[in-house]
């Protein structure tokens, strides 16, 4: 149903970003620690790029987002440690994360992005 919608569009590009986190990334993982978190977020990313390899041929782009730390109930317990220029609020997380979606690319599905538009190995 997506891609026949799709298809009929004339809106532009179409972009699926997930929101991923950067401890999902199995190669930047220096700590441990987080093992279901870690894992429904490795899975995320390997969805994505699943999502990638076949949408592609259609003109989709799919992506990983890593918003940083936002604040938010959730990040309550460990921002403590953050840096405060490095704990987001809501908005400018979200705006952070829509001028990434803005600017990809096909060329660019399949690739995990951090909210400084730097990119995450998976």
């Amino acid at each position: 149903d997506f891609l026949k919608r799709k298809k009929n569009d004339t809106r532009g590009k179409a972009v699926i970003a997930n929101i991923s986190a950067r401890v999902g990334s199995i190669e930047d993982n220096k700590m441990g620690g987080w093992y279901s978190y870690r894992m429904s977020k490795s899975a995320l990313n390997m969805a994505t790029r699943c999502m990638s390899l076949e949408l592609k041929r259609h003109s989709v782009v799919a992506i990983s987002l890593h918003p940083g730390t936002v604040a938010t109930d959730f990040t309550k317990n460990y921002r403590k440690n953050v840096k405060p220029e490095k704990l987001f609020p809501v908005d400018r997380a979200a705006r952070q994360l829509l001028d990434i979606v803005e600017s990809v690319e096909i060329k660019d599905t399949g690739k995990f992005y951090a909210w400084d538009k730097q990119v995450i190995p998976f």
